[in-house]
Protein backbone atom coordinates (compact mmCIF):
# COMPACT_ATOMS: atom_id res chain seq x y z
CA UNK A 1 0.00 0.00 0.00
CA UNK A 2 1.42 3.38 -1.00
CA UNK A 3 1.80 6.25 1.46
CA UNK A 4 -0.61 8.29 -0.67
CA UNK A 5 -3.29 5.60 -0.46
CA UNK A 6 -2.83 5.38 3.31
CA UNK A 7 -3.28 9.14 3.70
CA UNK A 8 -6.46 9.09 1.64
CA UNK A 9 -7.88 6.23 3.71
CA UNK A 10 -7.13 8.00 7.00
CA UNK A 11 -8.70 11.23 5.76
CA UNK A 12 -11.80 9.39 4.56
CA UNK A 13 -12.15 7.72 7.98
CA UNK A 14 -11.76 11.05 9.81
CA UNK A 15 -14.39 12.73 7.64
CA UNK A 16 -16.78 9.82 8.09
CA UNK A 17 -16.39 10.01 11.87
CA UNK A 18 -16.98 13.75 11.72
CA UNK A 19 -20.14 13.26 9.66
CA UNK A 20 -21.52 10.84 12.25
CA UNK A 21 -20.80 13.31 15.07
CA UNK A 22 -22.26 16.19 13.05
CA UNK A 23 -25.44 14.24 12.38
CA UNK A 24 -25.88 13.65 16.11
CA UNK A 25 -25.26 17.34 16.79
CA UNK A 26 -27.81 18.39 14.19
CA UNK A 27 -30.42 16.11 15.73
CA UNK A 28 -29.62 17.55 19.16
CA UNK A 29 -29.93 21.13 17.91
CA UNK A 30 -33.22 20.42 16.18
CA UNK A 31 -34.63 18.63 19.20
CA UNK A 32 -33.66 21.55 21.46
CA UNK A 33 -35.11 24.11 19.04
CA UNK A 34 -31.86 26.06 18.78
CA UNK A 35 -30.87 27.53 15.40
CA UNK A 36 -27.14 27.08 14.86
CA UNK A 37 -25.14 29.37 12.59
CA UNK A 38 -21.46 28.87 11.78
CA UNK A 39 -19.06 31.50 10.44
CA UNK A 40 -16.12 30.65 8.18
CA UNK A 41 -13.60 33.10 6.78
CA UNK A 42 -9.93 33.83 6.34
CA UNK A 43 -8.11 35.65 9.17
CA UNK A 44 -8.83 39.38 9.38
CA UNK A 45 -12.17 39.33 7.55
CA UNK A 46 -13.99 41.09 10.36
CA UNK A 47 -16.12 38.10 11.31
CA UNK A 48 -15.50 38.58 15.04
CA UNK A 49 -16.77 42.16 14.92
CA UNK A 50 -19.75 41.02 12.85
CA UNK A 51 -20.51 38.32 15.40
CA UNK A 52 -20.06 40.68 18.36
CA UNK A 53 -22.50 43.21 16.86
CA UNK A 54 -24.90 40.38 16.03
CA UNK A 55 -24.88 39.02 19.59
CA UNK A 56 -25.48 42.48 21.05
CA UNK A 57 -28.32 43.22 18.63
CA UNK A 58 -30.09 39.89 19.18
CA UNK A 59 -29.68 39.46 22.93
CA UNK A 60 -32.70 41.58 23.86
CA UNK A 61 -35.10 39.53 21.72
CA UNK A 62 -33.45 36.13 21.70
CA UNK A 63 -31.45 33.83 23.94
CA UNK A 64 -28.08 33.66 22.21
CA UNK A 65 -24.67 32.10 22.84
CA UNK A 66 -21.43 31.55 20.95
CA UNK A 67 -18.57 29.09 20.56
CA UNK A 68 -15.27 30.42 19.26
CA UNK A 69 -12.50 28.38 17.65
CA UNK A 70 -8.88 29.54 17.74
CA UNK A 71 -5.53 27.87 17.33
CA UNK A 72 -3.90 29.22 20.48
CA UNK A 73 -5.51 32.28 22.11
CA UNK A 74 -8.81 33.17 23.73
CA UNK A 75 -8.69 36.74 22.40
CA UNK A 76 -11.87 36.45 20.33
CA UNK A 77 -13.78 34.73 23.13
CA UNK A 78 -12.86 37.50 25.57
CA UNK A 79 -13.88 40.08 23.01
CA UNK A 80 -17.25 38.40 22.38
CA UNK A 81 -17.84 38.12 26.13
CA UNK A 82 -18.35 41.90 26.08
CA UNK A 83 -21.71 41.17 24.47
CA UNK A 84 -22.81 39.74 27.85
CA UNK A 85 -24.01 36.45 26.41
CA UNK A 86 -22.59 32.97 27.14
CA UNK A 87 -19.35 32.45 25.18
CA UNK A 88 -16.97 29.48 25.20
CA UNK A 89 -13.56 29.04 23.64
CA UNK A 90 -12.45 25.97 21.71
CA UNK A 91 -8.66 25.89 21.44
CA UNK A 92 -7.68 23.67 18.52
CA UNK A 93 -3.90 23.67 18.93
CA UNK A 94 -2.37 22.59 15.62
CA UNK A 95 -5.74 21.80 14.02
CA UNK A 96 -6.73 24.51 11.53
CA UNK A 97 -10.49 24.00 11.79
CA UNK A 98 -13.25 23.01 14.16
CA UNK A 99 -14.62 19.48 14.12
CA UNK A 100 -18.01 18.22 15.23
CA UNK A 101 -16.55 16.34 18.20
CA UNK A 102 -14.90 19.56 19.44
CA UNK A 103 -18.27 21.28 19.33
CA UNK A 104 -19.98 18.39 21.09
CA UNK A 105 -17.40 18.43 23.89
CA UNK A 106 -17.73 22.19 24.34
CA UNK A 107 -21.50 21.84 24.66
CA UNK A 108 -21.49 18.88 27.04
CA UNK A 109 -23.03 20.66 30.01
CA UNK A 110 -25.00 23.32 28.16
CA UNK A 111 -28.79 23.21 28.18
CA UNK A 112 -29.48 23.95 24.52
CA UNK A 113 -33.21 24.16 25.22
CA UNK A 114 -32.46 27.51 26.86
CA UNK A 115 -31.10 28.97 23.60
CA UNK A 116 -32.71 30.35 20.46
CA UNK A 117 -29.47 30.93 18.54
CA UNK A 118 -26.05 29.32 18.83
CA UNK A 119 -23.26 30.91 16.80
CA UNK A 120 -20.04 29.06 16.01
CA UNK A 121 -17.01 31.06 14.86
CA UNK A 122 -14.59 28.75 13.09
CA UNK A 123 -10.82 29.13 12.95
CA UNK A 124 -9.73 31.68 10.33
CA UNK A 125 -9.25 29.42 7.30
CA UNK A 126 -11.09 29.05 3.99
CA UNK A 127 -9.77 25.58 3.11
CA UNK A 128 -10.09 22.96 5.87
CA UNK A 129 -13.46 24.05 7.36
CA UNK A 130 -15.14 23.35 4.02
CA UNK A 131 -14.87 19.60 4.63
CA UNK A 132 -16.14 19.53 8.22
CA UNK A 133 -19.85 19.62 8.95
CA UNK A 134 -20.56 20.97 12.45
CA UNK A 135 -24.26 20.17 12.52
CA UNK A 136 -25.12 23.80 11.83
CA UNK A 137 -28.41 24.85 10.26
CA UNK A 138 -26.75 27.65 8.32
CA UNK A 139 -23.14 28.20 7.28
CA UNK A 140 -22.05 31.74 6.49
CA UNK A 141 -18.89 32.46 4.50
CA UNK A 142 -17.46 35.89 5.28
CA UNK A 143 -14.97 37.89 3.26
CA UNK A 144 -14.05 41.56 3.40
CA UNK A 145 -13.69 44.18 0.70
CA UNK A 146 -9.99 44.37 1.59
CA UNK A 147 -9.45 40.77 0.45
CA UNK A 148 -10.36 41.40 -3.19
CA UNK A 149 -13.17 40.46 -5.52
CA UNK A 150 -11.63 37.13 -6.57
CA UNK A 151 -11.94 35.39 -3.19
CA UNK A 152 -14.80 33.15 -4.40
CA UNK A 153 -12.75 32.04 -7.40
CA UNK A 154 -9.74 31.19 -5.25
CA UNK A 155 -11.74 29.24 -2.66
CA UNK A 156 -14.79 27.82 -4.48
CA UNK A 157 -15.30 24.84 -2.16
CA UNK A 158 -16.09 26.93 0.91
CA UNK A 159 -18.60 28.97 -1.10
CA UNK A 160 -20.21 25.79 -2.37
CA UNK A 161 -20.62 24.43 1.16
CA UNK A 162 -21.97 27.70 2.60
CA UNK A 163 -25.57 28.92 2.55
CA UNK A 164 -25.00 32.68 2.65
CA UNK A 165 -22.10 35.00 1.78
CA UNK A 166 -21.50 38.19 3.75
CA UNK A 167 -19.14 40.84 2.40
CA UNK A 168 -17.78 42.84 5.32
CA UNK A 169 -16.01 46.18 5.89
CA UNK A 170 -18.22 47.93 3.36
CA UNK A 171 -17.08 51.27 4.79
CA UNK A 172 -13.63 50.61 3.27
CA UNK A 173 -14.87 49.69 -0.21
CA UNK A 174 -14.07 53.03 -1.82
CA UNK A 175 -10.65 53.25 -0.17
CA UNK A 176 -9.55 49.89 -1.60
CA UNK A 177 -11.35 50.27 -4.98
CA UNK A 178 -13.52 47.24 -4.29
CA UNK A 179 -15.61 46.31 -7.31
CA UNK A 180 -18.88 45.04 -5.83
CA UNK A 181 -20.34 44.04 -9.18
CA UNK A 182 -17.26 41.92 -9.95
CA UNK A 183 -17.41 40.25 -6.55
CA UNK A 184 -21.08 39.37 -7.03
CA UNK A 185 -20.31 38.02 -10.50
CA UNK A 186 -17.58 35.81 -9.07
CA UNK A 187 -19.86 34.47 -6.34
CA UNK A 188 -22.54 33.76 -8.93
CA UNK A 189 -20.01 31.93 -11.10
CA UNK A 190 -19.06 29.64 -8.22
CA UNK A 191 -22.44 29.32 -6.50
CA UNK A 192 -25.37 30.41 -8.69
CA UNK A 193 -28.24 31.93 -6.75
CA UNK A 194 -26.34 32.28 -3.49
CA UNK A 195 -27.74 34.94 -1.17
CA UNK A 196 -25.22 37.73 -0.59
CA UNK A 197 -25.30 40.57 1.93
CA UNK A 198 -22.90 43.49 2.23
CA UNK A 199 -22.36 45.00 5.67
CA UNK A 200 -20.28 47.35 7.73
CA UNK A 201 -20.48 46.05 11.28
CA UNK A 202 -18.55 49.12 12.40
CA UNK A 203 -21.06 51.61 10.98
CA UNK A 204 -24.17 49.47 11.04
CA UNK A 205 -24.70 49.47 7.28
CA UNK A 206 -26.54 46.39 6.10
CA UNK A 207 -26.92 45.03 9.62
CA UNK A 208 -30.70 45.34 9.69
CA UNK A 209 -30.94 43.15 6.59
CA UNK A 210 -28.50 40.67 8.18
CA UNK A 211 -30.51 40.46 11.40
CA UNK A 212 -33.73 40.05 9.48
CA UNK A 213 -32.16 37.21 7.49
CA UNK A 214 -31.23 35.43 10.71
CA UNK A 215 -34.73 35.89 12.10
CA UNK A 216 -36.35 34.66 8.89
CA UNK A 217 -34.07 31.62 8.57
CA UNK A 218 -34.70 30.66 12.18
CA UNK A 219 -38.45 31.01 11.80
CA UNK A 220 -38.41 28.84 8.67
CA UNK A 221 -36.40 26.12 10.42
CA UNK A 222 -37.94 26.40 13.91
CA UNK A 223 -41.58 27.48 13.55
CA UNK A 224 -42.41 29.71 16.53
CA UNK A 225 -43.50 33.30 17.17
CA UNK A 226 -40.92 35.72 15.77
CA UNK A 227 -39.48 37.65 18.68
CA UNK A 228 -37.65 40.17 16.50
CA UNK A 229 -40.69 42.43 16.22
CA UNK A 230 -38.61 45.55 15.72
CA UNK A 231 -35.07 45.60 14.36
CA UNK A 232 -32.63 48.05 15.92
CA UNK A 233 -31.84 51.13 13.87
CA UNK A 234 -28.47 51.66 12.18
CA UNK A 235 -27.71 54.36 14.76
CA UNK A 236 -28.30 51.86 17.56
CA UNK A 237 -26.09 49.30 15.81
CA UNK A 238 -23.24 51.82 15.61
CA UNK A 239 -23.34 52.48 19.33
CA UNK A 240 -20.82 50.53 21.51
Amino acid sequence: MSAHTRIVEIRTKILKQNDVAARALRERFESAGVFTVSFVSSPGSGKTMLLEKTLVALREQYRVAALVGDLATDNDARRLARSEVPVRQITTGTVCHLEAEMVRTALDDWSLEELDFLFIENVGNLVCPASYDLGEAMRVVVFSVTEGEDKPLKYPTIFNTADVAVITKADLAAAVDFDAAEALKNIEAVRPGMQVLTVSAKRGEGMIEWLRLLSDRRREARPAPDKLAACPTEAELRSP
